[in-house]
């Protein structure tokens, strides 16, 4: 062989070497202990109704587990010592640690497990789920902060009653000015008033808008769930109600892909729940009998349009807590 041509082929493996090392050098490596995320900074958390529109900002520290991580964020809350165990969501975040939730909506999921209008004590964390899949199949890596313990003074919220529809609702105000929403169960034959117990005041409808007298019940065309708004300002005396039914759909439902399993809103808790017998498959929810708004995903990371969820056979109670109107969690319990 050519001694030029020799040596010429040496240098081309010897670079082809180095350059390999280079490439090995730049794999992603975890760290036997990555840092943690944790809570930076915590705002002022004696909630008020005249600031129920002002945005809290929770700052936390991203997880580093050696590389520059792909994580979501999820901020939690729950009793002092609970451990966990049934935490609330409070926010989520994509690769954002600037966790972010107005006054009103965070009063609104603390009052479904703490006393109104007292000081409680609150553990706070920041729960990250970091990708480390990169085609490999390796499942998702979960680290979370230390716990902040915190006290939260919430208030409670002006409610309207709902008369004679046939079970104990309400609906409320969450920022009280005298404009209310909640979800409601209507039945078709029994026209309803509503009720603001702190003033004896009950509205009716008189030419289409909330009156307090000469008024007839409110009333809807079919049995179901509702969203129910009424603003009881002098100004407006304004009211809506359009049907919001969330369902469970999917090729693991008695029905598969051809029709919903309707749930129902459970208000002490906030979420919409179901009970019943599932095959082995997959689900997701769904508003309305429609796919405009549909949620899959992963059970603790519920987004529009997400992947269905796979279950196995069994009977099951299912939870699912909607956030911000288009994100959320579900609780799948085989019982």
């Amino acid at each position: 062989m050519n001694k030029k041509l020799f040596i010429y082929l040496i240098i081309i493996g010897l670079i082809t070497i180095f350059s390999g090392c280079e490439k090995d050098g730049e794999k992603m490596i975890i760290l036997a202990f990555p840092a943690v995320p944790t809570i930076q900074t915590l705002p002022d958390l004696t909630l008020q109704r005249t600031h129920g529109n002002d945005t809290l900002v929770f700052v936390g520290t991203p997880v580093n587990p050696g590389f520059k991580a792909s994580a979501n964020y999820f901020l939690e809350a729950c009793a002092t010592g609970n451990m966990f165990n049934d935490p609330i969501l409070i926010a989520s975040g994509v690769q954002d640690t600037l966790l972010k939730i107005t006054v009103s909506n965070l009063n609104g999921l603390l009052l479904k497990k703490f006393p109104a209008d007292v000081a409680s004590s609150v553990d706070l964390r920041i729960r990250s789920i970091m990708s480390v899949d990169a085609g490999t199949g390796a499942e998702p890596k979960i680290y979370t902060s230390p716990t902040s313990t915190v006290s939260i003074t919430i208030y409670g919220l002006p409610r309207l009653d709902l008369l004679n529809s046939g079970v104990a609702q309400k609906i409320e105000s969450a920022l009280g000015n005298g404009i209310y929403k909640g979800y409601v169960k209507l039945d078709a034959t029994k026209p309803f008033k509503l009720k603001n117990p702190d003033t004896n005041t009950e509205y009716g409808v008189t030419a289409g808008k909330l009156a307090t007298t000469s008024s007839t019940g409110l009333s809807v065309g079919s049995n179901g769930w509702y969203l129910l708004n009424a603003n009881t300002n002098v100004s407006s005396l304004t009211y809506s109600m359009e049907p919001y039914f969330i369902g469970l759909i999917g090729s693991a439902t008695p029905n598969g892909w051809d029709s919903d399993q309707k749930m129902a809103y459970d208000a002490v808790s906030g979420a919409w729940k179901i009970t019943l017998n599932l095959v082995a498959g997959e689900i997701k929810f769904r508003l309305n009998d429609g796919w405009a708004w549909n949620l899959g995903g992963t059970p603790d990371n519920l987004t529009q349009g997400g992947s269905n969820l796979v279950v196995t056979a069994g009977n099951y109670t299912i939870a699912l807590t909607i956030i911000n109107g288009t994100t959320g969690t579900c609780k799948i319990v085989k019982n």
